[in-house]
């Protein structure tokens, strides 16, 4: 007889797998950190389970994974809005950034870890200071995360000049390597932040550990502008000259690609993770995710910060991801529900060189899972799960979620995490940002 850490039946299950199947009132049995069993017909199967849970009227999928964010930016929610991108950077977000602690990044990716459990994001991938603080808050929360400092030509206020920041991560990499959940990349912010020298030696960091490189890559035409005045290259081919295009570098964003360069992404297989919502909010433009996935290119999504978004939601990203295609493009047929889906899930996994370890519900993959609730009046009648899940659903019908095996979130209730606390800790971090940043005028 089998015996579970938890058993989930009655569920409508998007498996989210290479067949896309979905199973009507089935069952899965989570054992230590592991999907154990998938089925149907529990009845006629001897099981036994520490925990058993009905979930009748909920759709049971992977969790979601948020391919690029800036967690503690939660803290910056609503700070400096309506802004060009480097007028909102230069003026408001790195100056706010600059008067930061260690404490401050902890609060901040602590109510990021909250919002994203609690709207049914069980992954996610960081890039910001003070990454240990960002690890720490997301190992207490039990979330899976890929976390790295960001690295610029200037000095931080972490780890001070440049050379410190590439020891950081390295001591971030030895530090992390062995956790379940946490894991480090390597991550110089941008071409127009990172000089060619800088970039070269955090692709050489990442090889030596076989860790993710990423980078925001071709986000506006500024950009574009100032890597083509220094360098005389597009940063597609910029980055390509100092041998950054490779199957372990990650880009973030790539909105200013023509279609030599998609060539280019998909030869070197290089990933992209797609933020729709900031690139609409910054107005930096609409990237080619149509033709990236023609060119097979694995392309996850991500919210991006909260400055920048303003949420983590990243059912909200979903819909607005197949929207904005489908309007962008006058062909209602784009970037279909399952396939915005699968960018969330099975590819956005992928995406982040975790594909054989999660974003699919398969037997011997890492139990990450949510429930939603769909026995509501915005989710009825259900007809397409995959439609209800991208242009109906909302990150609050979540109702559970398990990370590695472990039961994080029950009947919207966090049980990692006390959420009152770090609402209070948050409100008093804003009451410093207040001194620190003239905010733009109403």
């Amino acid at each position: 007889m089998e015996h579970f850490n938890l058993l989930i039946k009655n569920a409508m299950i998007l498996t989210m797998n290479s067949e896309n199947k979905i199973i009507e009132k089935g069952f899965v049995g989570i054992k230590n950190d592991l999907i154990a069993e998938i089925g149907t017909d529990l009845h006629k199967q001897y099981f036994r389970a520490d925990k058993i849970m009905d979930a009748s009227d909920s759709i049971l999928l992977p969790g979601l994974i948020n391919g690029h964010t800036h967690a503690p930016m939660t803290l910056f929610r609503g700070l400096a809005d309506d802004l060009p991108l480097m007028e909102w950077l230069q003026n408001y977000i790195f100056p706010a950034e600059s008067r930061m602690d260690a404490d401050f990044v902890s609060v901040g990716a602590l109510l990021a870890c909250a919002e994203m459990i609690m709207s049914g994001t069980t992954y996610f991938c960081d890039m910001y200071l003070f990454a240990d603080e960002v690890a720490k808050a997301a190992k207490k929360a039990g979330m899976r995360a890929q976390i790295g400092e960001v690295l610029y030509d200037f000095d931080s206020q972490n780890y001070g000049s440049l050379e410190n920041g590439f020891k950081y991560t390295e001591d971030l990499i030895l530090k992390w390597r062995q956790d379940p959940l946490i894991s480090i990349a390597v991550e110089p912010h941008a071409p127009y932040t990172c000089s060619p020298a800088l970039l070269q030696k955090a692709n050489e960091l990442a090889l030596k550990y076989q860790t993710p490189l990423i980078i925001h890559l071709s986000e506006t035409l500024d950009e574009i502008e100032q890597i083509e005045q220094r360098y005389g290259k597009r940063p597609v081919a910029h980055l390509e000259s100092l041998g950054l295009l490779k199957p372990h570098l990650i880009a973030d964003h790539c909105v200013h690609v023509n279609d030599a360069e998609i060539e280019s992404l998909a030869e070197n297989k290089v990933k992209v993770i797609h933020n729709p919502e900031s690139n609409m909010k910054l107005a930096s433009g609409i990237a080619p995710i149509p033709k990236m996935l023609q060119s097979g290119i694995t392309v996850g999504l991500g919210t991006d910060g909260c400055a920048s978004n303003n949420n983590l939601d990243l059912f909200s990203e979903m819909d607005m991801t197949a929207k904005l295609h489908k309007v962008h493009s006058l062909d209602p047929t784009v970037l279909d529900a399952l396939t915005v889906l699968k960018m969330a899930t099975s590819e956005g996994a992928k995406a982040l060189g975790m594909g054989h370890l999660t974003g699919s519900i398969e037997r011997g993959k890492k139990a990450d899972l949510i429930l939603v609730h769909t026995r509501q009046p915005h989710l009825t009648p259900l007809y397409n799960p995959y439609s209800h899940l991208v242009y109906a659903a909302r990150g609050s019908d979540v109702t559970h979620a398990v990370i590695n095996g472990v039961l994080v979130m029950e009947d919207r209730r966090l049980l990692t995490l006390d959420v009152e606390a770090i609402l209070t800790k948050a409100e008093e971090k804003s009451e410093w940002v207040k001194r620190w940043v003239k905010r733009p005028s109403a």
